[in-house]
């Protein structure tokens, strides 16, 4: 863990259409994974049940909120993550998702946040970030999708969204000292050491150590037209400092 429409192919399940770029609202995919800004508030719950479990909470500490209380429920997490969003039958065998499905979620613009999705088998999958003013990214994974290789396809994601979306040419991440599993992931995806505060304090108020990583694009960083125009303070298409 790192701070910070229908289809169907050959053999393949149902997955959502992947659509364009559209003002505040991003895809991109890459060979497991389908990324999306969310568009129901089923998502968003998806997105915050990725991240609900203990192990997942170890590294990322978020507050408690009473809205999400009931994700402390591991049945609650699991019912959310086998959600299949583009396949009809997976969303009629879930009735609780009607209401959510007719909420629809609108980006506030604080920070940037994409939902993922498995190819091979359609379930939520977890969720990359993007912090476009800070320069930096972040994301995890549901507990079905750890272990199998798809850390250094996240953050490769989150990699495509600030170089190639937000035209960042310097992008960087933080993790835990201990959190090894990031560390080979990030790695994995091209990150390499970076200075950074030795402390990180995360949401629920905890002090953890923190190491930092950065990436620089390989080419040119170009902006997509989900981007908003950057605010006079944001540094888009410059190294960080």
């Amino acid at each position: 863990m790192v701070w910070s429409r229908l289809r169907r192919g050959p053999a393949a399940p149902l997955l959502p259409l992947p659509g364009i770029c559209a003002y505040r609202r991003h895809v991109l995919g890459t060979e497991h994974l389908s990324f999306r800004t969310p568009e129901t508030a089923l998502d968003v719950v998806a997105v915050l049940a990725a991240a609900a479990d203990p192990e997942a909470q170890q590294w990322l500490g978020s507050a408690e909120h009473e809205a999400t209380a009931h994700l402390a429920d591991a049945r609650i997490r699991e019912a959310v993550l086998n959600v299949r969003p583009g396949d009809p039958a997976s969303l009629r065998a879930a009735p609780w998702t009607r209401n959510m499905l007719t909420k629809s979620f609108q980006p506030t613009g604080e920070g940037e946040v994409l939902v993922g999705v498995r190819r091979d088998d359609g379930r939520y999958a977890g969720c990359i970030q993007l912090n476009p003013v800070l320069q930096e990214i972040g994301g995890w994974l549901a507990p079905h999708a750890r272990g199998t290789g798809l850390g250094a396809e996240l953050f490769r994601a989150a990699l495509r969204l600030a170089h190639t979306h937000f035209g960042l040419r310097t992008v960087r991440a933080g993790y835990e000292p201990t959190n090894t599993a990031s560390a080979r992931a990030l790695a994995a995806a091209g990150f390499v050491p970076a200075d950074g505060p030795p402390t990180h304090t995360l949401e629920n108020g905890r002090e953890v150590e923190a190491l930092w990583v950065r990436h620089v694009a390989t080419g040119p960083a170009s902006r997509c037209r989900g981007a908003r125009p950057s605010a006079p303070s944001e540094p888009v298409g410059r190294p960080a400092s």
